[in-house]
């Protein structure tokens, strides 16, 4: 699968959906973005905005943000 999740390091809701993405048992990738909000260009890039987390299931053309909207679909769709 080609996951990619884009998070910041200490964000309590990127943990979240990399919880839920451990749990599942979904291979994925990380890439940690910096801190400033203006120094995300690949995460606007990617989804539009430059909030964290984003996911992105390349295989399903998906990419999603807000973590709760994450989990569920880790939940319903990849795991």
């Amino acid at each position: 699968m080609a996951i990619t999740l884009y998070a910041l390091d200490g964000c309590p809701w990127c943990e979240k959906v990399h919880d839920a993405l451990e749990a599942a048992g979904v291979d994925y990738d990380t890439e940690w973005v910096e801190a400033l909000h203006s120094e995300r260009d690949e995460v606007r890039r990617v989804s539009g905005q430059r909030g964290v987390p984003v996911l992105v299931d390349g295989d399903r053309g998906v990419t999603m943000c807000e973590s709760a909207n994450i989990v569920e679909y880790v939940e319903r769709t990849l795991a």
